[in-house]
């Protein structure tokens, strides 16, 4: 077991070379939202800026994708027609997911689930896009509910899962929140094992495993219980995969800075903390 510190920051974060282009540090694409849940796939999107990839594409329902696109200049936003996500919307997915690659030159990354609800459907729609995908890809929110249905979609796949304790549940795990730490990290390493893929799961200290290899990050704040900071941490974790970082640094760097930002935050507006107030104080991390 290895406790995360800021250590992390030199390995995400080297300096760059003198001359660098468009892309050089990931295209991250988002997929989320539904006719009722606009602002998940927003924040996730604007905290992968702050957290240092270069562009960021949104793929949403028409409502959600006009409503994102109006919040700033900064976000490119994509309808899809239908107020959640369909069968009919895969082959634009895979066909979008592919350019993202090839404009990126494999520099990309996936982050999906939030705000996408859980009609029959969208969760089809979506196990279906896992399984035919095969660049790094957060799963998260909505999209764990997809893959706790037919977990056989993660196995040997570029994918980091970022569950709460519940979801854990839902993976195959044991509720974690009356265990000790030490029972939590074998819980937790036993369920990635098990699944084959890598995990970040969210707690009182956050824990990363892939199995083998456990990451334990202690940052954090009580007051991070809000709306939105399970995408804050999603998008940064997507932002880090696109810029090259392995699965295992994305899940232990987006909980560390995730973490720090909150802390930074929580120390100015305590009660009155928005997830939005965690996303401006991520340069504070990083910088």
């Amino acid at each position: 077991m290895t406790t995360v510190t800021k250590d992390i920051l030199k390995e995400l974060y080297p300096p760059r070379p003198p001359e660098v282009k468009k892309y050089d540090y990931g295209l991250m694409m988002v997929i989320g939202g539904g006719d009722f849940y606009s602002g998940s796939p927003a924040l996730v999107s604007l905290t992968g800026f702050r957290a240092g990839v270069d562009m960021v594409r949104v793929v949403a329902p028409k409502r959600a994708a006009d409503i994102i696109a109006s919040f700033t200049p900064l976000l490119a936003a994509f309808p899809l027609d239908g107020t959640h996500l369909l069968k009919q919307h895969l082959a634009t997915l895979i066909s979008m997911t592919e350019s993202a690659k090839e404009v990126s030159h494999g520099k990309v990354s996936v982050v999906i689930g939030g705000g996408m609800g859980r009609s029959q459907e969208t969760q089809e729609t979506i196990l279906e896009y896992l399984s035919q995908i095969n660049v790094p890809v957060v799963i998260d929110a909505d999209a764990i509910h997809a893959v706790a249905r037919r977990k056989e979609v993660l196995a040997g796949k570029p994918f980091l899962i970022t569950p709460n304790t519940y979801e854990l549940t839902l993976l195959g795990g044991k509720n974690i929140r009356p265990m000790p730490l030490e029972e939590r990290i074998k819980e937790v390493q036993a369920v990635a094992a098990n699944l084959q893929t890598t995990l970040a799961v969210k707690a009182k200290e956050d824990i990363v495993s892939d199995g083998k290899e456990v990451l334990v990050d202690e940052a954090g704040s009580p007051y991070l219980s809000i709306g939105g900071a399970g995408d804050t941490m999603a998008g940064i974790a997507g932002a880090l995969l696109a810029r090259g970082a392995t699965l295992l640094q994305a899940g232990a760097g987006s909980a560390y800075i995730n973490g720090k930002a909150g802390e930074l935050a929580a120390k100015k507006f305590k009660e009155s903390l928005v997830a939005t107030d965690i996303i401006d104080s991520i340069p504070a991390v990083i910088g």
